[in-house]
């Protein structure tokens, strides 16, 4: 049996283990939250370096990939700059593909269901593919970047402005800590209702589950969540608050739908090749599995 193991910055609160059968192969995959310690993560993983098939990076990005450049996270790179033995993914390839197509997904599925064509996107800077699925499908978005990641709290409307805020702010916050940009440990578990006009208008609320869940307002009735890396509790905390249908673009093993850095990495290790893959072999392999999203009505 292979074995893929992501070490996430999060809580260990939401850790898991599951097998799964990828490409005619068992494997194994974990999730092991560090609870914020940077330290202690980068530990696992030197620790785990050379002892599994493939590793993948939670809680952080090593890279931002833009069209026009790659932007290197300090933060995210100095986890694992111990490791060499074991191919490591923070699942940015894989997301790209999965979200590139999710919204087409969406429309096919949930034809006359939702209710208008206005979408907000916590953050779409890390998330290209996603963004670009939202406005080839033809939805007014509003993306929330600079509110979720920077706590500035203005809204962004137009791919030109998101282009020009990435350009502008990706240097600079390349190079800041991780607990400056996004919640790690226990802070992932807080709730404070905030920019609730943009929840309010939009019939999808999309991007990273622990933004989403950070800011969430009480009242969800009806809304779409398009997400992924989403446990039981956060299930019944959407369903509390009235969603009703949650999209994750990764599919749901066991109850727990993994981030795109832990699939990834199951799918380096049950590819066996030692190394990370390109995007062309991951759309492939996602093909040749049938790995698609997964939509549940909740209310």
């Amino acid at each position: 049996m292979k074995h893929a193991v992501s070490v996430s910055l999060g809580s260990s609160t939401r850790d898991k283990s599951v097998t799964v059968r990828l490409l005619d192969e068992d494997i194994l995959l974990e999730r092991r939250g560090s609870d914020g310690d940077e330290e202690r993560a980068r530990a696992m993983f030197a620790e785990l370096d050379g002892t599994v098939d493939a590793l993948g990076v939670g809680g952080v990005e090593l890279c931002v990939s833009m069209p026009w450049k790659d932007y290197p996270l300090r933060s995210g790179v100095n986890l694992v700059r111990d490791v060499s033995r074991t191919p490591y993914t923070d699942g940015h390839h894989l997301k790209n593909v999965f979200e590139s197509r999710v919204m087409a997904f969406v429309d096919e599925r949930l034809r006359g269901k939702i209710p208008n064509r206005k979408a907000f996107l916590v953050e779409a800077v890390t998330r290209w593919g996603m963004t670009r699925s939202f406005l080839q499908a033809g939805y007014e978005c509003v993306f929330g970047d600079l509110m979720f990641a920077l706590g500035i709290p203005l809204p962004i409307r137009t791919i030109r402005g998101l282009e020009r805020a990435a350009r502008i702010l990706l240097p600079v916050v390349s190079r800041l800590p991780i607990s400056m940009l996004y919640s790690t440990g226990g802070d992932q578990e807080k709730n404070i209702p905030k920019y609730e006009a943009f929840y309010r208008e939009a019939s999808i609320v999309a991007g990273d589950w622990l933004y989403i869940r950070k800011h969430m307002p009480e009242d969800m009735d009806g809304k779409v969540i398009v997400t992924n890396t989403t446990t039981e509790d956060d299930v019944a905390f959407m369903r509390k608050r009235g969603v009703r249908w949650l999209v994750t673009t990764t599919p749901v093993l066991d109850g727990r739908s993994f981030g795109t850095n832990a699939f990834e990495a199951a799918l380096v290790a049950a590819a066996g090749m030692g190394r990370v893959l390109e995007d062309a072999e991951l759309e492939a392999f996602i093909d040749r599995a049938g790995i698609e999203p997964t939509i549940r009505e909740l209310s």
